[in-house]
């Protein structure tokens, strides 16, 4: 299957809204940017999705959008099959903030350049095509591009996991694409690719 990869635009608006509600996404991956508490965050999930669609809508209309990366995106004959989220670490810091990640040595330090990878969404009915393998590949190749310094993930690394433990990507596809352990606490390590080691 012929997979066109590009970095999320507000082109691709409609076709990603349209993966989002094929797959019963309503959070429009707007979880690590929700400032609420988690009671706040389901009810609303239940009780107001709409907000999570504009707000997503929103971000890919922003003007840095162009310049900023905020995910990549796998087309197939304009059908969006899956997204990653792909972002400046410092526009998800709640994800940071975690008591899993929050202090740990390896996340301190100077951010700039350091990208993250929030979620991973592919089409239920295109899974074990290598949509996700491509995602995380080409999230490489946009971060080589625009001369950031590293990308971080953080996949849950359980062999019973299922699908919906696994929003954050599968630890598998992460280690073979390069990215190496920078800590290993199960199931939830850090992992990291280094685009470019840094100065001094």
């Amino acid at each position: 299957m012929q997979l066109d990869l590009a970095a999320a635009q507000v082109e691709h608006t409609n076709a990603l809204l349209a993966l989002f509600a094929r797959t019963n996404t309503p959070c429009h991956c707007q979880y690590w940017h929700f400032g609420g508490d988690k009671n706040a965050w389901l009810d609303r999930l239940f009780h107001a999705p709409e907000q999570n669609r504009e707000a997503f809508v929103e971000s890919l209309a922003a003007p840095q959008a162009a310049s900023e990366l905020r995910g990549v995106v796998a087309l197939h004959e304009g059908q969006a099959l899956g997204w990653l989220k792909l972002c400046p670490a410092e526009r998800v810091q709640k994800l940071y903030d975690q008591r899993l990640y929050r202090g740990l040595p390896t996340l301190s330090g100077p951010r700039e350049g350091v990208l993250t990878v929030g979620c991973l969404l592919v089409d239920d009915d295109f899974r074990r095509q290598g949509i996700a393998r491509a995602l995380v590949e080409h999230a490489i190749v946009l971060a080589k591009a625009q001369g950031a310094r590293s990308i971080e993930a953080f996949p849950r690394r359980s062999d019973q996991a299922g699908p919906a433990e696994l929003w954050t990507g599968p630890f598998s596809i992460f280690e073979q694409a390069g990215f190496e352990i920078v800590s290993d606490f199960a199931p939830y390590p850090v992992l990291r690719y280094t685009v470019r080691a840094t100065q001094g």
